[in-house]
């Protein structure tokens, strides 16, 4: 068994190694880079990436990374290809085809097929002198040195080679096509990042009741007001506008302070002028005014009317902090 120090080493050294492979692919961006770019951004059809083994992961993920930021794109495993799916390349589609050496027999026997469809045909390998380099229409080099594994069999440093030529050709699409946060927000409804981008606060008010007490409330009142509601607050109202919020802590601070709260009404405890937010605004203006105040609670409003309260933990639990 390995100690610690020299395991921490070794893992140091591929990364090391990957990493300079990586910056090395920065001499390959050049003319026909750009000149693919151009094509797939000017298709009418969509990409179709096609690969083999350790290529094929490498060309589902490309797939996946063009279709969340606006290029339509289909994965096409090379070896099914060969056994009817060829029938998933349509008449405008572009191809690209991974693989590292260029000449494994499944490539061999696949690039004639598409080129026979006159698709375009993008090569993405580390060997242009290959029969896919040589075969195709266009060529991103993936070129690495060697792989991170000692025994420079395992495909390790080639397949992260891929995957950068492959993201740098999905981001420079997005940039192509303006693709803005927004769109991406489409593509991501369910997840954080969507959220952040399409996310509203009556999104969130709209599931909750709406606490609020009259100016006269007893104290009594307001505690079953915010015991019932759970949001941790009650709005204080008066005439239909808010006038005040009062907060668990305000009542903490109250009962601390006060011998006797028979007396004291609503109005009383209530902390005037409270924090509010357009109930069509976003979520995430919502945190950022949260995190400002150093609060728990805002109240939403439409046009001046009280229309629900928010709490940070509702942010909480879509996502959004």
């Amino acid at each position: 068994m390995k100690n610690l120090e020299s395991i921490i080493s070794f893992a140091k050294e591929i990364v090391a190694s990957e990493a300079r492979a990586i910056a090395n692919l920065e001499q390959f961006i050049d003319n026909e880079f750009a000149e693919i770019v151009n094509i797939i951004h000017n298709s009418k059809g969509r990409v179709v990436i096609t690969g083999i083994g350790k290529s094929a992961i490498i060309a589902s993920k490309i797939v996946a990374t063009m279709n969340s930021t606006g290029t339509p794109a289909v994965f096409m495993h090379a070896a099914d290809a060969i056994h009817g799916d060829l029938g998933t390349i349509l008449k405008d589609d572009v191809v690209i085809c991974i693989s590292k050496s260029g000449n494994t027999p499944e490539i061999k026997v696949l690039v004639p097929l598409i080129k026979n469809f006159k698709n375009t045909l993008i090569g993405l390998t580390a060997n242009k002198d290959s029969f896919l380099g040589q075969q195709a229409d266009y060529v991103l080099n993936a070129y690495v040195e060697k792989e991170a594994c000692p025994n420079n069999l395992a495909p390790t440093t080639s397949t992260t080679a891929q995957l950068v030529i492959g993201d740098a050709l999905a981001v420079c699409l997005l940039d192509m096509q303006g693709f803005s946060s927004r769109d991406f927000a489409k593509y991501h409804p369910g997840g954080a990042l969507g959220k952040k981008l399409y996310l509203r606060v009556n999104d969130i008010t709209s599931k909750h009741p709406k606490p609020q007490v009259s100016l006269s409330a007893t104290v009594r009142e307001v505690i079953v007001e915010i015991s019932e509601k759970r949001l941790g607050a009650t709005v204080v109202i008066d005439s239909n506008k808010v006038v005040g919020i009062i907060t668990d802590g305000d009542l903490r601070r109250m009962l601390a302070s006060t011998p006797s709260f028979d007396n004291l009404t609503a109005k009383d405890i209530m902390s005037p002028n409270p924090k509010t937010i357009a109930n069509d605004a976003m979520a995430v203006d919502a945190h950022e005014l949260l995190e400002a105040n150093q609060i728990s609670q805002l109240i939403a409003e439409d046009n001046g009317t009280y229309a629900g309260m928010l709490h940070i933990h509702d942010l909480m639990k879509e996502g959004i902090l």
